[in-house]
């Protein structure tokens, strides 16, 4: 009885994580605001349904599955990773020329421009007889 209220506190919590994590995707309107809402949903919803189930078959069937651990160790690692390279891009997609740091190279072409042309190599030109 013990081993089912469990496992089911674990279902319960993240089937909680997941309705709320899918509310706030829809009702949050800015765009790194709607990033936190379903990055939370999944890493606990999924997670707490992983443990459930590593839960399930260490505690009933009496049998360690080491596939649920892995699933849930790579899903508490890229998680964040993936969060973090798409809010670093929702923030450089909306940043001005002039906001962009100098290089301080020869040509200040950013990467939103166009690069210069380059002269074609001696390799390129034609050899002329």
């Amino acid at each position: 009885m013990l081993v089912e209220i469990l496992i089911s506190f674990f279902l319960v919590v993240s089937g909680v994580f997941g309705l709320i994590g899918s509310l706030g995707l829809l009702k949050l309107t800015d765009t790194m605001q709607r990033l936190h809402a379903p990055t939370k949903a999944t890493t606990l919803g999924v997670g707490g349904v992983l443990i459930a189930s590593m839960l399930y078959m260490l505690l009933v069937k009496d049998h360690l599955s080491f596939h649920e651990f892995m699933i849930t160790l790579f899903l508490f690692l890229t998680a964040p990773i993936a969060t973090l390279f798409i809010a670093q891009t929702h923030i450089l997609m909306n940043l001005k020329r002039s906001d962009l740091p100098d290089t301080g190279r020869e040509h200040s072409w950013s990467i939103y421009d166009d690069p210069p042309e380059q002269a074609p190599s001696s390799e390129e030109t034609p050899a002329e007889s």
